[in-house]
C-alpha cells in the first residue's frame, strides 16, 4: 500500500470493522456522548460533535440512536465519565503506533494496551515517544464519486487546505488543525457533507513491512482496534496491496 494515500495504511480494516457493527456502534456512542458532554449539544456549534455525527452516519447508525447518545451526554446522564488518553509505542519492526482511547478505567485500558504491545513483541512507551514521527492535521474525506481529483484539489486549496490525496477509495483533504472547520464548511457548499472530518495523526514517513513482521503488526493493530476503549489507531507502516490482501483474508 504505497503511493497516493498514506491513510490507506491506517484505515486498512474499515471493511472488516463495518462487519462488527455492534462494536463500532459502542465506540461511536461513547464519542457522541463525550462530545455532547464536553460542549454544546448542537453539532453545528460543536465541531467535535459534528465529526462524531458524520462518523455515525457513515457507519449507518440509526438516527434515534445518535439522538439518544447526544441527549445522554448533554444531560449528564449515566455514571460513565470517559477520560481521553493517548498511548504511544513501537510495534513489530519498529513501527510507530499511536492509540487514542476513551476510558472509564485508566488502569484497565493501560494494562490491556500494554499487553497487546508485549504479545506482539512491541513495547509501550511514554507520551510523545513516537508522536514526533507524525503530524497532527485535519483530514476531510469525500468518496471518489464526489468530484474529480482536479476539481477537489482546486476547491480544497482555495478553501485553505494544504494538500489532497486522491485515489480509487476517495479524496483525503489535508489541512491545518486550526483550519479544519473552515475548510470543511467551504467544501460542504460545493460537495455536500463529507464522509468524515476530524483531526488525525498523519505519519511523516512510512516504513515498509512484509512477511512475519507484517503479520505480527496486523495482529497488534487488530487487537488494539477490537478493544472497546480504543477509538483510533495510527501507524507509520507501508505494505503492498498483495501482502495486505493476503493477511486480511
Amino acid at each position: 500500500m504505497a503511493g497516493h494515500s498514506q491513510f490507506k495504511n491506517i484505515m486498512y480494516r474499515k471493511g472488516a470493522q463495518d462487519k462488527k457493527r455492534a462494536k463500532v456502534f459502542t465506540k461511536l456512542i461513547r464519542e457522541l456522548t463525550t462530545a455532547a458532554r464536553s460542549g454544546l449539544p448542537d453539532p453545528n456549534a460543536n465541531p467535535r460533535l459534528r465529526a462524531a455525527v458524520l462518523a455515525a452516519r457513515a457507519a449507518n447508525m440509526p438516527k434515534d440512536t445518535v439522538e439518544r447518545a447526544i441527549k445522554r451526554g448533554a444531560g449528564g446522564e449515566g455514571q460513565e465519565n470517559y477520560e481521553e488518553i493517548r498511548y504511544e509505542g513501537y510495534g513489530p519492526g519498529g513501527i510507530a503506533v499511536i492509540v487514542e482511547a476513551l476510558t472509564d478505567n485508566r488502569n484497565r485500558t493501560a494494562s490491556e494496551v500494554r499487553a497487546a504491545f508485549s504479545k506482539a513483541s512491541g513495547n509501550l512507551g511514554e507520551t510523545n515517544s513516537v508522536s514526533f514521527m507524525f503530524d497532527r492535521v485535519g483530514e476531510i474525506v469525500y468518496p471518489a464519486a464526489a468530484a474529480t481529483p482536479e476539481k477537489m484539489f482546486d476547491a480544497a486549496v482555495e478553501a485553505g487546505a494544504e494538500n489532497v490525496e486522491s485515489d480509487d477509495d476517495g479524496h483525503h483533504v489535508i489541512c491545518g488543525t486550526d483550519d479544519l472547520n473552515a475548510v470543511r464548511d467551504a467544501l460542504e457548499k460545493s460537495f455536500g457533507p463529507p464522509s468524515s472530518a476530524k483531526m488525525v495523526w498523519k505519519p511523516k514517513t512510512l516504513t515498509a513491512v512484509d512477511g512475519d513482521t507484517a503479520e505480527s503488526l496486523i495482529r497488534l493493530l487488530e487487537t488494539l482496534e477490537d478493544n472497546d476503549d480504543v477509538q483510533n489507531v495510527y501507524a507509520n507502516f507501508d505494505m503492498t496491496d498483495e501482502a495486505m490482501s493476503r493477511l486480511s483474508a
